[in-house]
């Protein structure tokens, strides 16, 4: 289960994407999340995924 307050989830999406995933799309496979609603719900607290980064910036 992911957490649900928008900067919860930043800190747990980053997180993952850090020490887990070499891309987003990795980890929304594997989680089973929906990537188009996960980068639209961190979009809402100006936050967008840096491919370079590898992190919602």
């Amino acid at each position: 289960m992911i957490p649900n307050d928008p900067v919860m989830l930043l800190s747990f999406i980053n997180l993952k994407l850090r020490d887990f995933y070499g891309n987003l799309e990795a980890l929304c496979e594997d989680l089973e999340i929906d990537q188009t609603e996960l980068v639209s719900k961190l979009a809402k607290i100006d936050y967008h995924y840096d491919e370079g980064k590898n992190q919602f910036v």
